[in-house]
């Protein structure tokens, strides 16, 4: 009876585990699949989803470049930075294998990747190797390598894709933009690096301050005036910090984006620290800020820089 039951209950469990390794394996064939899809889809934020913090990229066989490990956002902008050049993509995937082992997954795919532009085409056929990795929110690829097998056309199709997508930029790079210009800006506070600071203006700039202390101008104008705003900020801050925690709040126009950040400053004149909670709404236009609406705090500015001692 004892050796019945034992064996009823090993067989249940032995099912329990197969149907979860059957949802697992549906899991990952269909994040496979995705990666197809939404590249020729153009669909970049939600493709860097499916990718972990840092993935391996091995594209060796094909490019000769060694593999190099990645945030999904550099694979992402350089993806965009090429694919929605072409007049069309197509990467069909066949013979799909996966193979689970608890918290980490493998899996390989055939891949006949077509790309056309004007009157140009160039085909790669190979296989795709993949390594997953568990995470809270579901399976994340942490390695990609391709493995060539055969070409048919020209790759010089690539010159004319790049310049393509980088004269009429998809809105996923056009957001990454606007993020690296915020960050240029805060960093460059952080470290004392003016030059930095002062090459994330365009040329019309606008910084609007609502709220400021009494007798302040709530308005610079221009790149000049705001490289004359900045300029004494290394003889009167100290240790900064303002990228710690910080939110981007994205838009639906790819160029504007609105960020809420914390700051701290030590501040030389006074030997008091700043500390402000910031509200930010930036447009950005090639790179270059054109508009920084400004708010914050004036009482605790005041405080930290003695305007009322």
């Amino acid at each position: 009876m004892n050796r019945t039951i034992g064996a009823i209950v090993m067989s249940v469990a032995l099912a329990a585990n197969a149907v979860a390794a059957s949802a697992d394996e549906a899991a990952i064939e269909t994040i496979v699949e995705s990666v197809a899809v939404l590249a020729d889809r153009h669909e970049f934020d939600a493709l860097e989803n499916l990718y972990a913090a840092e993935v391996l990229v091995d594209y060796s066989s094909l490019s000769g470049a060694p593999a190099e490990t990645k945030s999904p956002q550099a694979l992402m902008r350089e993806w965009a930075g090429v694919l929605p050049g072409f007049d069309q993509t197509r990467h069909a995937l066949s013979d799909i294998n996966v193979r689970v082992e608890g918290d980490r997954a493998e899996a390989s795919a055939n891949v006949s990747a077509g790309h056309w532009i004007g009157e140009a085409y160039w085909r790669v056929d190979g296989r795709y190797h993949y390594a997953f990795a568990r995470e809270a929110e579901g399976w994340k690829i942490s390695s990609m390598t391709f493995t060539l097998e055969d070409e048919t056309g020209s790759r010089d199709v690539f010159g004319p894709a790049i310049e393509a997508a980088a004269a009429d930029p998809v809105p996923y790079l056009q957001r990454s933009q606007t993020r690296q210009a915020v960050l240029d800006f805060l960093t460059g506070l952080e470290d004392k690096d003016m030059k930095k600071v002062n090459g994330v203006w365009a040329d019309d700039a606008v910084q609007d301050m609502p709220y400021v202390p009494e007798g302040w101008a709530n308005q610079v104008v221009g790149k000049d005036n705001l490289i004359a705003h900045y300029a004494g900020w290394p003889d009167v801050s100290g240790a900064a910090k303002f990228t710690d925690g910080i939110v981007f709040f994205p838009m639906i126009d790819p160029q504007t984006v609105y960020v809420e950040f914390t700051g701290a400053v030590d501040v030389t004149p006074t030997g008091r620290t700043y500390r402000q909670t910031y509200g930010g709404l930036l447009h950005v236009e090639n790179g270059k800020i054109t508009l920084y609406r400004e708010y914050f705090d004036p009482r605790e500015f005041e405080r930290a820089f003695g305007l009322g001692d």
